[in-house]
């Protein structure tokens, strides 16, 4: 015989406060309550504290230029802490890899802006921004912006920190702009999981040389594709190599200075590309002997180079021949690729290039600003620097860009 078992009656409170029981269980299983997993920040480490004294102390680098030293007395703010963030970024064949980059925060209590410093030519791993070796781009301008008040992030690019054992794709678009907008989105990622730094959501860019030619290709990638994600508010592009077709042309067909380091850079782009666009070609399809061996041997490694001839000179016949003829066409393709000069900007930008400027001819800078306001663009503006080369064109450079970034800001 069953034995009748009474009904367990509970007051209306205990019924109540076992429903809010249930009611968090079920908000702790719901994923729209739970943090979201990072999609591109691999890993963080802090590198380094530096306070403003040392910042002011350092600044000018190596040279002691005095209005960088002038500059930094008048402008520093704070100290920063340095951090190395990896990322998850994708390679030139797709495939994912991890590269790295240096974040630089300020220590500040007031709401700041970012910029991302794409970082100009560099040979040695030891040089990548998130190593921050003494006297280093990282160490030096990256701090100095820092310390006036603004998150820096600076990619190492593919090919140097945490991706050091694939090649570096010199002067390649598209994986320059892809590898420093991940970064950007690292940064997004670990700046949201501290509270130290309160960033304003205002995206500045800036770069010099190759560093120059990646701003405005990250620019593109930017306005194209991730406009939702930030709020770019300018671009300063300093003596980038923008026109590849007509670069190209100039140092196939004119004679240039004849700088061995000049011709290294010259020599890397050229096997970059043909490396990238698998085509393929043997030394000697590119070059004339006895330079077509010394350029095999050194197995795409132009630093182990040094040849002190005009860039011209050593180019076979057949080759240039096929340039101007329009027979190479996956050449010419794999070059096209890679201009960045021939679209319509919505950023606020400005070129800085000095006008002797005996490595990346000025005309890139000429060239890129007529396209985009024959396209249309009405915010773009070329600074030219008289007189300026390479090298003296960029303190003028690093100064225009500031005072460019705090009238927009």
């Amino acid at each position: 015989m069953l034995k009748h078992i009474p009904t367990l009656k509970l007051p209306k409170i205990h019924i109540f406060f076992i429903a809010f029981l249930f009611f968090l269980a079920s908000c702790e299983k719901d994923p729209s309550t739970t943090p979201k997993e990072d999609q591109y920040l691999v890993s963080s480490s802090l590198i380094t504290t530096i306070s403003k004294e040392t910042v002011v102390q350092n600044a000018g680098g190596s040279t002691n230029d005095a209005q960088l030293k002038a500059f930094a007395a008048l402008y520093v703010k704070n100290g920063v802490k340095v951090y190395k963030l990896n990322y998850k970024t994708k390679n030139t064949d797709g495939q994912e890899i991890t590269a790295s980059g240096a974040l630089i925060m300020p220590e500040t209590d007031q709401s700041v802006s970012m910029i991302s410093i794409q970082h100009g030519t560099i040979t040695t791993d030891a040089e990548a921004p998130s190593n921050f070796g003494t006297g280093t781009e990282s160490a030096t301008m990256g701090t100095l912006f820092g310390a006036v008040g603004y998150i820096i992030s600076y990619p190492d690019y593919i090919g140097y920190g945490a991706s050091n054992n694939v090649p570096h794709p010199y002067e390649h678009r598209a994986s320059l702009a892809s590898a420093s907008l991940d970064m950007l989105r690292a940064a997004k990622e670990f700046i949201s999981h501290q509270n130290e730094v309160k960033w304003n959501d205002k995206l500045y860019i800036g770069g010099y040389s190759e560093g120059g030619y990646a701003t405005m290709s990250l620019q593109k990638k930017i306005e194209e594709e991730a406009s939702s994600e930030f709020n770019l508010i300018a671009s300063s592009c300093g003596a980038g190599a923008y026109d590849k077709t007509a670069f190209m042309k100039e140092i196939v067909n004119n004679t240039t200075i004849g700088v061995a380091a000049y011709n290294r850079l010259y020599l890397w782009v050229l096997l970059t590309y043909d490396r990238i666009y698998k085509l393929n070609k043997p030394a000697t399809y590119y070059f004339k002997e006895p330079w077509a061996t010394q350029i095999a041997a050194a197995n795409g490694d132009p630093s182990k180079l040094a040849i002190g001839v005009s860039f011209n000179t050593i180019l076979t016949d057949t080759f240039r021949k096929a340039l101007n003829d329009g027979t190479d066409a996956a050449f010419i393709n794999a070059i096209a690729d890679n201009n960045v000069y021939n679209w319509k900007p919505k950023t606020p930008t400005k070129l800085y290039h000095g006008n002797e400027d005996p490595l990346v001819f000025y005309f890139n800078s000429v060239n890129a600003v007529n396209a985009m306001k024959g396209l249309g663009a009405t915010n773009v503006e070329l600074i030219t620097i008289d007189k300026g080369t390479h090298s003296s064109s960029i303190t003028p450079f690093l100064l225009g860009t500031f005072t460019f970034f705090v009238s927009t800001n």
